[in-house]
């Protein structure tokens, strides 16, 4: 190879050589903590709700609880699960607890997530268009 020219090495390999160099590192462990919390935060619907009351802007915690039917105590519980979860902050101003969205809070899932992004979406046009046109051959 010539002086000064990279070597081409495939994304695949680069990949996994990242992934090796996490595990070796421990990250992947701190990640997969981290996205069961933040998984395990978003499978209950009151605090997916809370999250998009929290879209809108930073609320007390005494408004957060406000549109629910349950006990401020409740409330409290499902809000340390996000904050736990770190996809909200909390802060005291005052006597007032403040609860506001992280901004970066899902990136970490929705890393994950990309990658299954890999698989095309179905296309259901052409899934139906295909049918059509297997009924009418036959």
């Amino acid at each position: 190879m010539p002086q000064g020219q990279i070597p081409q090495i495939p994304s695949k390999a680069i990949f996994n050589q990242l992934v090796d160099d996490c595990d070796a590192l421990g990250i992947s462990q701190v990640m997969a903590s981290s996205l069961d919390l933040i998984f395990s935060a978003l499978s209950d619907p009151t605090r997916r709700q809370i999250l998009t009351l929290l879209l809108e802007d930073d609320m007390a915690v005494t408004d957060v609880a406000e549109p629910f039917e349950m006990s401020l105590a409740a409330i409290s519980k499902h809000l340390t699960v996000l904050t736990n979860a770190g996809l909200i902050q909390q802060e005291r101003s005052g006597r007032v607890k403040w609860c506001k969205l992280d901004p970066d809070a899902m990136q970490a899932a929705w890393a994950w997530m990309q990658g299954f992004g890999q698989f095309d979406a179905l296309d259901l046009d052409g899934l139906e268009a295909y049918i059509e046109k297997t009924l009418q051959d036959s």
